[in-house]
């Protein structure tokens, strides 16, 4: 957010500790055909102000992306208050909305563009930790298309957002005792891609899922 107020100080709005308004001004903003990026700490955003985007936002289906940051367990001193682990069970729930987590940096800056060209409410889930870069430039991201990062047949693990680094890693270690697993990671959380999904079921009859969230 420092980097876009520095480079375009006359497109970024503060609006201070006061998450349910951040959401209804950007539908405002949205209902008169801007594009705006709404970004908190994904606690309070979409924590704090759900009944704001479900009212203003999905239920008018306003072309508003909200940006949840500091996602997950990852967040180092900040604690037990701004580990947002529900934010995806209350972002899937919405109607019209879309739900990400990317893997990286990289597959996070593929999302940003892939949903500033939609007109359709979307949620990025980020992280605050540092991770593994893993995924490369070059490839394609499609909005509803889940990616298979190693093929197995033994079981399957489900994974999204900065989880499927560690399901990689896992599926390594699997292999050397024996155990091929194969590893989807899903960028897209909804709507999902159910079509890869089946396909691994059929080979590998087992399915773990991995997610740095709630069950």
């Amino acid at each position: 957010m420092g980097k876009f107020r520095d480079e375009f100080p006359d497109r970024l709005i503060e609006v201070g500790v006061a998450e349910q308004n951040l959401v209804t001004v950007a539908s405002g903003m949205a209902k008169m055909n801007k594009v705006p990026f709404a970004s908190s700490y994904a606690a309070f955003c979409p924590g704090r102000c759900w009944e704001q985007i479900r009212t203003t936002i999905c239920l008018n289906n306003q072309n508003v992306k909200i940006v949840g940051s500091h996602a997950g367990l990852g967040v180092g001193p900040d604690g037990a208050t701004h580990q947002m682990l529900e934010d995806i069970a209350l972002m899937r729930v919405l109607p019209n909305m879309q739900v990400f987590a990317p893997a990286d940096s990289i597959e996070a800056e593929k999302i940003t563009l892939a949903i500033a060209k939609t007109k359709s409410p979307s949620y990025l889930r980020l992280s605050r930790q540092d991770v593994p870069v893993f995924t490369h430039p070059n490839t394609k991201f499609v909005i509803g298309e889940g990616v298979k990062l190693k093929d197995g047949h033994k079981i399957t693990i489900l994974s999204t957002g900065t989880a499927s680094w560690h399901a990689l890693e896992a599926a390594h270690k699997l292999k050397e005792q024996g155990i091929d697993a194969e590893v989807l990671h899903f960028p897209t959380i909804k709507p999902l891609d159910k079509d890869l999904i089946i396909q691994s079921a059929k080979k590998t009859k087992r399915f773990i899922t991995v997610e740095d969230h709630q069950i």
